[in-house]
C-alpha cells in the first residue's frame, strides 16, 4: 500500500500544488483561508481513526463546501463595492438638487411674508369647478381660491398669503385642500406643493432624504418633479 510521506505528496495526490514558503499569503486572524483550511484537513487526516478512515466523498464534500462559502464571501464583497459606488453616485446627484424646487405630495406648507405658496393637483377628468381651501393650524378657513373650470391633467395654483379680506396672514404653517366637482359631488384631490431643497441627507434609514424649505425632510422617492 502506498504511503504519503509529506504534506507536499498529499497535495500532489489530490491534484493540488503547494506554494513556496516564501510566497505563502498570510491569512487574517479572523478569516479562514484556503491555506489554513488545507492544514486543518491534513491534521484531520493524520489524526483520523485508522479503523474508520475518512471516505473520499466526505473529504471532497468538505472542499466543495469551503469553495461555496469562499465564493459567497467574494460575492458579498462585490455587492458591497457596488453599493458603495451607487451611494457615491447618488450623493453627487443629490448635491445638485440643493437650491432647486421640487414637487412633492404634501398638503402643508410654511408661509413666509412676501412669498407665495405654489401647488399642483392632477385631474383624471374635467371638472366645471375646482376650489382650493387654505386653513390655518387650528383648521379655521383663511382663504378660498376658486380655480373655475379645468380640463383633465395637471392644474397649478398659487396662494399669495392673503386672507379673504385682503389682509396678509401671519407667518406659519397652512394646510391646502383642493376639491373638484365631478358629476354631482365634490371630490378631494391629492395636493402637491412646490418647495425648495435646502439640504440633502444620505444617512437616514429611509435612504436619501431631502430637507425642504418650510416642509422638513421628505424621502427622495416621494419627489415627483424637479425644477
Amino acid at each position: 500500500m502506498s504511503t504519503i510521506s509529506s504534506q507536499d505528496d498529499l497535495f500532489a495526490s489530490l491534484g493540488l500544488a503547494s506554494q513556496a514558503s516564501g510566497t505563502n499569503a498570510t491569512n487574517r486572524v479572523d478569516e479562514l483561508g484556503i491555506s489554513t483550511f488545507l492544514k486543518l484537513m491534513v491534521t484531520q487526516l493524520n489524526n483520523q481513526d485508522p479503523f474508520k478512515p475518512m471516505e473520499n466523498g466526505e473529504f471532497l464534500g468538505q472542499i466543495a463546501q469551503f469553495g461555496s462559502v469562499s465564493g459567497l464571501d467574494k460575492l458579498n464583497n462585490s455587492f458591497e463595492s457596488l453599493s458603495a459606488s451607487l451611494t457615491s453616485g447618488q450623493a453627487l446627484q443629490a448635491g445638485s438638487l440643493v437650491g432647486r424646487d421640487v414637487l412633492a405630495p404634501v398638503d402643508t406648507a410654511y408661509m413666509n411674508p412676501g412669498e407665495a405658496v405654489r401647488g399642483q393637483v392632477e385631474l383624471e377628468q374635467s371638472s366645471p369647478q375646482v376650489t382650493v381651501r387654505v386653513t390655518d393650524q387650528v383648521g379655521q378657513l383663511v382663504r378660498e381660491l376658486p380655480l373655475g373650470t379645468a380640463p383633465p391633467g395637471a392644474l397649478k395654483f398659487s396662494w399669495d398669503g392673503m386672507d379673504d379680506l385682503g389682509n396678509s396672514v401671519a407667518p406659519g404653517y397652512y394646510r391646502f385642500e383642493v376639491q373638484a366637482l365631478q358629476g354631482d359631488r365634490p371630490v378631494t384631490l391629492q395636493t402637491k406643493l412646490f418647495s425648495r431643497v435646502e439640504s440633502v441627507n444620505l444617512s437616514g434609514i429611509s435612504g436619501l432624504t431631502l430637507n425642504l424649505e418650510g416642509l422638513g425632510p421628505i424621502a427622495f422617492n416621494n419627489v415627483q418633479q424637479i425644477y
